[in-house]
């Protein structure tokens, strides 16, 4: 039996934008057995005529009444799914026609398991694809799968990601601090404590633009909400949390810089590097300044004599 499958997408004001094409994507599935739910979180756009123009069963639309957050619509549309599976597709991303099938069909069509991951593309407003990453989590121990993802062999997105839904109900839904790693959170709980099955073929396309959630929250946030992320999965893993705290506190604190530098006012720039500074201890520093130190002589010399090898 073909279990059903929920497609949730949360949205806000993109009826004339990314929307329809999200919409497309979901309806345009190759695996039969599905529901498409549209949480329109309070658009002050035809978001509603837009759906409904579409005229298709599969299709339930909500409309809150006052905008309740993203995160907030996010776990409203896990509230109203009825699929043992729940995929939630962002009103600017895409899945591929046969992204459920794969997924279904890796599983033998259970109904069992955690969480059923893709690899992934990233595109850009136009839908031109920016680069792809298959996924290469399959046969890796938990503490593995934690360093690959951190070196970018493996990403969590929630796109390219089906989970179990009745699990992530019993985690309590998708919840971070400040609810900016919320896939990621509940990908590594779920996966933990019910399995994973982790597909290498890109199914899934993540869109870059401007106005995507990861440039409009705070970046002192971000790092917040990576910190607690790192500690969740030592807990996880603890016979090698130490390796990963390490690897996952570098790899985190590089993001969060990359993040800043995006920042177009100097000043402001400038202090948003502080404030990932002080928000990781005064322990790593910006990938530019690291540069400049390891690649001074003095510097070299130094690290040579005090250890026998050279600054990596």
């Amino acid at each position: 039996m073909q279990p059903l499958v929920t497609i949730a997408i949360p949205t806000y004001n993109r009826a004339d934008s990314y929307l329809p094409q999200s919409i497309k994507s979901a309806l345009s599935q190759t695996y039969s057995n599905i529901e498409i739910l549209v949480s329109d979180n309070c658009s002050t756009d035809n978001t509603e005529s837009v759906v409904a123009s579409f005229n298709d069963k599969r299709i339930r639309y909500f409309r809150q009444t006052i905008n309740i957050g993203g995160a907030n619509n996010s776990n409203f549309c896990l509230g109203q799914a009825r699929g043992a599976y729940f995929t939630q597709l962002h009103d600017d991303n895409l899945i591929d026609c046969d992204f459920l099938e794969i997924c279904l069909k890796s599983v033998n069509y259970s109904d069992c398991v955690g969480v059923i991951r893709t690899g992934v593309r990233w595109i850009d407003s136009q839908g031109n694809v920016l680069k792809e990453l298959p996924n290469l989590g399959e046969g890796l121990s938990l503490d593995e799968l934690f360093r690959a993802h951190f070196k970018g062999k493996v990403q969590m997105f929630l796109c390219s990601t089906l989970f179990n839904t009745e699990r992530v109900r019993e985690i309590g839904g998708f919840h971070s601090k400040h609810n900016l790693l919320e896939d990621v959170m509940a990908d590594v709980k779920v996966g933990f404590l019910h399995g994973r099955c982790d597909v290498q073929e890109v199914k899934a396309s993540h869109r870059m633009h401007d106005s995507e959630m990861t440039f409009s929250a705070k970046v002192g946030d971000w790092c917040e909400d990576w910190m607690d992320l790192i500690d969740l999965m030592c807990q996880l893993a603890p016979a090698n949390k130490a390796i990963v705290r390490a690897e996952g506190m570098r790899t985190s604190s590089d993001w969060n810089y990359r993040l800043a530098g995006k920042i177009q006012s100097p000043l402001k720039r400038l202090f948003t590097y502080f404030v990932v500074f002080q928000k990781y201890q005064y322990k790593y520093l910006p990938p530019q300044a690291r540069k400049l130190i390891y690649s001074n002589p003095v510097y070299k010399a130094l690290k040579y004599f005090k250890t026998g090898k050279e600054p990596e």
